[in-house]
């Protein structure tokens, strides 16, 4: 590459635009009134931590922590690896122990927005750098939680409009009867070996439940007779299952049972769901977020016996599933222009006070011709132009031209007034309360 040419950003990771930022501001916007409304609290996580967070949590088997974490070595400690978060909950947990908060609040409602990074293969719709949005409920062992947790996805999901999407639901077992099923799933994995890929080879001997998750499509015909856990369920955690959908029911949530459903990480028990959507440009892969229960994890981590369940939506593809504003963003109220500069001065003094008084107003810089000016106040969708020539500086006032008839009036704008008369008169002449 010549020292001329651009530098592109890294493969996988992209620049999020304003007018695509203005699309996740308002889904943001959407998450953290609902959140509220739920008594949920914003935890705000390290990007970085140590490697061991991760495989000790998400499980070394899982191809998160194989083949896509980015983790390196600590420059200042060469012995500590670290790893840029492929996930959140882990993070949550960690501060969650870290913090004392688990003797403070042991039923915390937490929720986290921000990026997270996996080595996978660039698509559309998924990135190396990709951005999450999720909610963790710890303390609480019981339906209510989990069921209180898809209530909130389906309000969310209403409020900003996704398109067809839908949940899938499954029940993953916990310690007492999952072992079961992981023999059953071994022994039929076994006796289809030579259909299986190599990755499903080493599942199978270090976990056969990651067989679930095999994206290979002859894999996937052949994991299609493979036994479900539904038929493993040990009393408990059918009772538990039975009641989460009964308070769904009552609530008229709607779901679809996926018997073979997984999440691919190892801290999941009993309650499992995806959330996919149709959506252009989702394609095949077309889950928009997951979640489910993970009882075990808090103590996996150092703690005590903590139960706990979340979700993560990722940021990315919610978008790809609901409509972008219609309309394009408002311009600013006013666009300043000044025609020499010898009006600079006055325009930035007339720009404060309008935007003190909690206006949108730009400034535009001095040195081209008023034609040009105005173009761009056209192309920026700025309802007034204010200009500033050697004619305005002499009467002390601007002339105010509306964009939306071209009609100017001189006198209207007192360059002298104070900030809160210059925006009441904008206000009134743009229409705006």
């Amino acid at each position: 590459m010549s020292k001329s040419s651009t530098i592109p950003a890294v493969r996988g990771f992209r620049d999020v635009l304003p007018e695509e930022c203005a699309h996740w501001q308002r889904l943001e916007a959407a998450a953290r009134d609902l959140f509220a409304r739920y008594g949920f609290g914003e935890i705000r996580l390290p990007i970085l931590e140590r490697t061991e967070l991760f495989a000790r949590a998400v499980g070394e088997t899982t191809d998160i922590v194989e083949k896509e974490m980015f983790s390196f070595r600590d420059r200042d400690k060469e012995e500590t690896a670290v790893a840029l978060r492929p996930e959140a909950t882990a993070s949550v947990v960690r501060a969650y122990l870290e913090s004392g908060l688990v003797h403070r609040d042991r039923q915390a409602r937490l929720f986290y927005a921000g990026p997270m990074f996996r080595r996978e293969r660039p698509q559309r719709g998924r990135y190396r750098q990709f951005y999450q949005i999720g909610a963790e409920v710890l303390g609480r062992d019981d339906a209510l939680a989990d069921a209180e947790l898809l209530v909130w996805l389906v309000r969310y999901f209403d409020q900003v409009g996704a398109r067809g999407t839908r949940i899938e639901l499954n029940s993953l077992g916990d310690a007492a009867c999952r072992p079961a099923y992981r023999e059953r799933l071994r022994q039929f994995g076994l006796a289809h070996l030579d259909a299986l890929c190599g990755d499903c080879h080493r599942r199978l001997q270090r976990n056969p439940l990651r067989l679930l998750d095999c994206k290979v499509a002859d894999c996937r015909a052949v994991i299609e007779r493979a036994p479900v856990m539904r038929d493993s369920l040990c009393a408990a955690c059918t009772a538990h299952f039975d009641e989460v959908r009964l308070l769904l029911d009552q609530e008229r949530v709607p779901y679809v049972l996926n018997l073979r459903l997984v999440r691919g990480l190892d801290y999941y028990c009993r309650t499992a769901f995806e959330i996919v959507a149709e959506g252009e440009g989702l394609g095949a892969q077309n889950a928009i977020g997951g979640g489910g229960r993970y009882d075990g994890l808090v103590a996996m981590l150092g703690g005590p016996e903590v139960a706990g369940v979340g979700f993560a939506l990722g940021l990315d593809r919610v978008a790809m599933a609901t409509p972008a504003a219609k309309d394009a963003a408002p311009g600013p109220a006013a666009l300043v222009l000044p025609l020499e500069p010898r009006a600079v001065a006055p325009a930035l003094r007339l720009a404060t006070q309008l935007r003190d008084e909690g206006l949108v107003v730009a400034v535009e810089p001095a040195g081209r011709s008023l034609k040009a000016l105005l173009g761009v106040a056209n192309r920026r969708r700025a309802r007034l132009a204010v200009i500033l020539g050697p004619d305005e500086l002499a009467a002390g006032r601007a002339t105010v031209r509306d964009l939306a008839s071209s009609a100017d009036r001189r006198q209207a704008l007192d360059l002298g007034a104070p900030g809160a008369e210059l925006a009441r008169w904008v206000r009134a002449e743009v229409g705006a309360s």
